[in-house]
């Protein structure tokens, strides 16, 4: 527990020193309430995994390791540093989500050989230094990552251009089954995912090369909420515009599904897909289910809409 309060006073979410029993007490669970709301996790103050996770990232700063591929990859705000400065800079590390891949060695290898650097493809102390002189001019836009995100979708104008990933995690599988039946009926390519690990289904999702992802989850507040990926530095501007269809559609749709609200973060799936993704997380389950068929239709039509830009 002391090593929790000590992560959270270095990321200056935690004023008070840790006292000697360490407890979990409400200064702690306010402090880790307001680094998830900071990191775009789910909000419940507890320190799970995926919290813990983001912390232990939170604590690399830009230069401070040297960056390469290993296995597994590594991940961290360091990461996340570089790929936004390289974005900017017009070196394409695919989009911001901290973990140091090959599309990322990739920019890296670009730049060193446009910098005259020798050309490892590791971000070590040189190419880090010469990353930050030249990064301090490029401005603070996001960069070629949303261009490149848009660029993949050309000429994707129909579901029946499409390759669809479908995610569900338990509750919700009748509005994945009667999606994937739509989309089926429509010539998508679909592949249908129950994985109960969102990772597993990102990576699953990323080999089948899917132009879009689109997950389900139930709600256990009854509150319904379409997310799709943001973080500080950058967010998907398609997934974004993606879920705002969605959570339209589903208000038209005439069943009785409350309206959705609209929230970017960083959940694992939406953080480990290389495509557009969305995640809807619907409740109640039972209304949800009972008019399975309505809701899968109405975030059919909505992907349709999305593929065709219509205004």
């Amino acid at each position: 527990m002391r090593d929790l309060q000590r992560r959270l006073s270095a990321a200056g979410f935690l004023s008070e020193p840790a006292g000697e029993s360490g407890e979990f007490a409400g200064g702690t669970e306010r402090a880790v309430c307001e680094f998830q709301r900071d990191r775009g996790l789910r909000i419940d103050g507890r320190c799970d995994e995926l919290t813990w996770a983001s912390l232990v990232e939170s604590s690399w700063s830009f230069g401070t390791r040297p960056l390469l591929i290993t296995s597994p990859h590594l991940r961290g705000d360091d990461i996340a540093d570089l790929q936004a400065r390289l974005a900017r800079l017009g070196f394409d590390p695919g989009r911001v989500d901290g973990i140091f891949g090959p599309q990322t060695e990739r920019a890296v290898l670009a730049f060193q050989a446009d910098s005259g650097l020798v050309v490892d493809g590791i971000c070590g102390a040189a190419t880090a230094q010469s990353i930050r002189r030249v990064s301090s001019q490029s401005g603070s836009g996001p960069g070629i990552a949303v261009l490149r995100e848009r660029e993949r979708l050309h000429g994707l104008r129909r579901i029946g251009d499409c390759r669809v990933a479908v995610g569900q995690f338990g509750g919700l599988s009748g509005v994945a089954r009667n999606l994937v039946r739509g989309l089926r009926a429509a010539g998508a390519g679909v592949l249908a995912l129950d994985e109960p690990d969102p990772v597993r289904q990102a990576w699953v999702a990323n080999e089948f090369a899917a132009d879009v992802y689109l997950g389900f989850e139930p709600s256990t507040d009854e509150d319904n909420v379409i997310h799709y990926y943001r973080v500080t530095a950058f967010e998907s501007v398609e997934g974004r515009a993606l879920a705002q269809r969605i959570a339209a559609s589903l208000v038209e749709c005439g069943a009785p599904i409350r309206a959705a609200q609209v929230s970017g973060l960083r959940l694992p799936v939406l953080r480990e897909t290389r495509m557009p993704a969305v995640l809807c997380v619907l409740g109640p389950p039972r209304t949800i289910s009972d008019h399975a068929v309505i809701g899968a239709s109405a975030v059919c039509a909505a992907l349709a809409g999305w593929l065709r830009r219509d205004l």
